[in-house]
């Protein structure tokens, strides 16, 4: 099983998929005519702004449920294996990755809502599957990134999250070589297991408390403790960084010697810095891997651009602050190993501990002692915890999809409890399995996401031309479909 999975996970990791992501990134930054650098402002502020209703939410609470996507183990685990495996310079990679992608981030939200319609319960939904049949008129290809979504979202996704938070608490239960003296030994494999069992336990009990409440509640929850611990993590990253100054140029040298293969010792890795930037900067981003779209697809707005600046403008959020974060904790208190292509290890200062949230421990923990684990276990805990409810929020909304919009009650519930107990049972897999699973269906949902967008990317564009027109002609921008050509918008007719 173990072979099968990785050969299916390099067949859907190519360099095909790496090329298709960075490409798509430059296309629409080009189309767009940068957006990301000219809208920032606007992005900013239309971020805060907006209103809520009975059918959806506001601006501001899509982009809290979309970054509770966005935020999870990826922002931590997943920049310490791209270090791992791809050296500093992989850090580099994520970050030309979020550039690249705010403004397909821009194109595969504002889709959504151009193409958003109301479910049974009269509330929002909307997503690529919506826009792939509504926009390209492909029933079977719809179809198939919804049970693509599904199977993700619902069963491979989570079980990386659950991993990450079992794995973080364990640590500082055990004393391990990360949380304590970093020449101890970890506890027991056995009492290790059943103690991550329970912690899966503990998360999937919690989760159902915000997942049988609903989007409302899920949004709720999201608007409330995403934006709190994204600002904690970053300014412990900030005290990290001053504390340790003197290092601090030093940390970027080495991530742009890296990001161009002059560096002496990371060197032979440029392919893997940028396979790995590219490989966990979409992960930790999502962008174009087709869900931001669904939680965006639910704001209030006037008009689809709108949503598509703030989902734009989480990106940068994403990547270049909690992101850049990370490995400023990691790089800066020089906690990390790297694997060489040869399986060498060309850095290594945590010898036994595995690549993920262990190396933003032991920073935090060489800076401020009797902190770092404690502090990360919850900070991780909260992310990843926030991912898995979107992530069921994502599964929900492509099995609406699949119900053809009619309530079916048994099959919300059978998806609930299969959730539920995908995260016990990733809490107790190891991290590599975890990942694996993790990759393949973040992999699947980008193929099919990415290759739609480009697509459909027409109507997106003129969103935002018809957007900038009417703000400059001192407006504040309404859609009208009609107006712009674009067929199959029906719920804009609608709209009064």
């Amino acid at each position: 099983m173990d072979q099968l999975l990785t050969a299916l996970n390099g067949l859907i990791w190519s360099k095909a998929l790496i090329a298709l992501c960075l490409g798509a990134g430059l296309w629409f930054t080009l189309r767009t005519r940068f957006m990301q650098v000219r809208g920032f402002v606007e992005m900013t502020r239309l971020t805060f702004t907006g209103q809520k209703s009975d059918a959806g939410v506001s601006s501001f609470q899509a982009l809290a449920m979309s970054m509770a996507g966005r935020i999870g183990i990826g922002n931590i685990a997943g920049v310490a294996t791209a270090i791992a495996f791809g050296g500093p310079g992989a850090v580099f990679w994520m970050w030309v990755m979020g550039f690249l992608g705010a403004s397909t981030s821009y194109v595969e939200c504002t889709l959504a809502q151009i193409y958003k319609e109301k479910d049974a319960e009269g509330r929002y939904r909307g997503g690529p599957a919506y826009y792939i049949e509504k926009a390209m008129g492909l029933k079977w290809y719809a179809l198939a990134f919804a049970f693509a979504t599904l199977l993700a979202a619902g069963l491979l996704m989570p079980g990386v999250q659950a991993n990450a938070i079992a794995d973080s608490i364990a640590n500082v239960c055990a004393g391990s070589t990360v949380c304590g003296d970093l020449s101890g030994q970890w506890m027991g494999m056995e009492a290790r297991t059943a103690l991550k069992a329970g912690i899966g336990i503990v998360v999937a009990l919690m989760l159902a408390v915000i997942i049988f409440g609903g989007v409302k509640r899920i949004a709720a929850f999201a608007e409330l403790v995403v934006p709190f611990m994204a600002i904690a993590y970053i300014l412990t990253a900030v005290t990290v960084m001053v504390i340790n100054y003197d290092f601090v140029p030093t940390m970027f040298r080495i991530i742009f010697e890296s990001a161009f293969g002059v560096h002496a010792g990371f060197g032979a890795m440029l392919g893997l810095a940028v396979e790995w930037g590219v490989k966990r900067g979409i992960y930790a981003n999502e962008a174009g891997q087709g869900t931001g779209p669904h939680a965006a697809a639910a704001a209030e707005v006037s008009h689809p651009a709108k949503q598509g600046y703030v989902q734009a403008w989480a990106i940068y959020f994403d990547t270049m602050l909690v992101c850049t974060s990370t490995a400023f904790l990691i790089l800066a208190t020089g906690m990390y190993n790297v694997v060489g292509p040869e399986g060498a290890m060309l850095h290594e200062a945590l010898p036994g501990v595995e690549a993920g949230s262990g190396f933003a421990q032991a920073g935090i923990e060489s800076i401020l002692p009797g902190w770092g684990a404690i502090f990360v276990a919850v900070a991780l805990f909260f992310f990843a915890f926030t991912t898995i409810m979107a992530y069921y929020y994502m599964a929900e909304t492509n099995l609406t999809y699949l119900n053809n919009h009619v309530a079916r009650p048994g099959r919300t519930l059978l998806l609930r409890l299969a959730i539920l107990g995908m995260v016990i049972f990733g809490a107790v897999r190891s991290a590599e399995m975890a990942w694996m699973l993790g990759d393949i269906g973040v992999g699947l949902m980008a193929w099919l996401n990415i290759v739609a967008i480009l697509i459909l990317q027409k109507p997106a564009l003129q969103a935002l031309r018809d957007y900038e027109q009417q703000k400059k002609q001192g407006l504040d921008p309404v859609f009208d479909p009609d107006k712009l050509g674009i067929r199959n918008a029906d719920f804009w007719r609608k709209v009064p």
